[in-house]
């Protein structure tokens, strides 16, 4: 047991100034790095550090600073890959700043969302990210009157307090579908979102019936299925379409996963892809590149809207003040086997 300037136990920032000859404040100074100090005088200091073993007691900070150092991130699915990089991004940025991240699952069916936020807030987390759909006021409303800095994730400015992060959902899908028809050829083609009037299903919907009505195309009777973000929802919306009396030459996916989906019914029915049938997704997971043929789709930056949305919400407990931001990260297409 180490034994510090008050005896045996845990050791003290005041042990290090002890140890380094110098003041409380310049140890204070050294570990958060928000003043400048002498070359000479940070070497004692970090050697002090390594030499006692000292680790802050974030606790103790958090009654002095009245933060807990925490951000809190809300997805609706922890096992699709998109939110796997959102958190990573959301992480690397927070970590830079001591703070650490605690990612919690709110599925879009049930009354989730409320429940987790209740509990975050609870926590005192500094700052949370809502990278769920659907939030409605009285749940932003929650975060911000418990003090904590909020950064909504693929909504839109005017639809709530907090900043906003998102990407060109419907830019993005409105150039995969032009490339399908301009460049491809393709006039029947279906397309397979999530859950109806959960977003971002409808912006992308919305990116296809423009790219379709630029081109002179109406939407498809009958070829619209609203399943599930999955690869099951990929699966039953793909079985469903490709029944149809005029079945597609080409599946546009509002996601990856219901890509995948789509293209194991493809294989079970023995429909070669992209010749017969042309299967796209959207997100740019890393399985995308995986599948056989690979996923023609469109990069949606998941790793750096995290990095976005973490930095907004820095900033905010640094003490930037002003209105509401809005970072809209540029997408784009990528052109694989698939379509």
């Amino acid at each position: 047991m180490v034994r510090g300037v008050y005896g045996e136990g845990r050791v003290k920032i005041v042990d290090v100034a002890a140890a380094a000859g110098v003041s409380v404040t310049t140890v204070s100074h050294v570990i958060s790095g928000r003043r400048p100090v002498s070359a000479a005088t940070r070497a004692r200091v970090e050697d002090a550090v390594r030499r006692l073993g000292y680790q802050a007691d974030p606790s103790a900070r958090g009654l002095r600073t009245q933060r807990t150092h925490t951000l809190g991130l809300v997805v609706p699915d922890i096992t699709n890959p998109f939110n796997t990089e959102l958190a990573a991004g959301v992480q690397e940025i927070a970590f830079t700043g001591e703070y650490l991240t605690v990612v919690c699952e709110a599925p879009m069916q049930g009354p989730g969302l409320p429940a987790v936020l209740r509990r975050l807030t609870a926590r005192r987390m500094d700052g949370i990210i809502i990278g769920r759909y659907g939030a409605g006021r009285a749940d932003l409303d929650l975060v911000t009157a418990s003090g904590a800095r909020l950064v909504r994730l693929g909504s839109r400015l005017a639809d709530g307090p907090g900043d906003v992060v998102r990407a060109a959902e419907t830019e993005g899908m409105r150039d995969l579908v032009r490339h399908l028809v301009r460049e491809r050829g393709y006039r029947n083609i279906g397309f397979i979102g999530g859950e109806q009037g959960v977003e971002p299903g409808g912006e992308r919907f919305e990116g296809y019936a423009q790219a379709l009505g630029d081109a002179g195309l109406t939407v498809p009777e009958g070829l619209v299925a609203w399943t599930g973000f999955t690869r099951e929802g990929g699966r039953a919306g793909a079985a469903r379409l490709l029944d149809a009396p005029h079945p597609p030459d080409a599946l546009v996916c509002a996601n990856d996963l219901i890509a995948i989906g789509a293209l194991d019914v493809a294989r079970q029915r023995g429909l070669d892809v992209p010749g017969r049938l042309a299967i796209t997704g959207y997100d740019d997971i890393d399985a995308a590149a995986m599948v056989t043929p690979a996923l023609t789709t469109v990069l949606n930056p998941a790793r750096e809207i995290g990095r976005s949305a973490a930095r907004l919400l820095l900033d905010r407990m640094e003490g930037e003040t002003g209105p509401a931001r809005e970072i809209v990260l540029a997408h784009r297409l990528v052109r694989r086997e698939s379509a």
